[in-house]
């Protein structure tokens, strides 16, 4: 899948320049991660956000937003952002705030 350079400049504008965030290739696209957690990603096919299970349904019932789906499963608590969710700049700051709410929460990987 190809990166999507675009929609992770949109991100990367989004993301808190408070506290460290990493970068690196994932997914066939670019992924940000937060105390080693993975936060965020921007794929050619959309935007995967992390907002935890139980802490999705309010997105999913977005339009534009659907399940992550992996080997054919969908992975519960991650949610897939298309342009027309990610292209509203209220919505993907939304997005953006709730999976760092989430993955601030989380332990630390190391």
């Amino acid at each position: 899948m190809a990166r999507d350079r675009g929609l992770e400049d949109l991100i990367r504008s989004d993301l808190p320049r408070d506290f460290a965030l990493t970068e690196k290739a994932m997914f066939g696209g670019w992924a940000w991660f937060v105390n080693g957690n993975l936060l965020i990603g921007a794929r050619a096919d959309g935007m995967l956000a992390r907002l935890g299970k139980g802490n999705d349904a309010w997105a999913l019932a977005l339009p534009d937003v659907g399940p992550m789906i992996a080997r054919g499963r969908a992975m519960a608590g991650w949610i897939r952002a298309g342009p027309a969710a990610y292209g509203d700049d209220a919505l993907r700051a939304r997005l953006i705030e709730a999976a760092l709410m989430f993955v601030k929460g989380l332990p630390p990987k190391g």
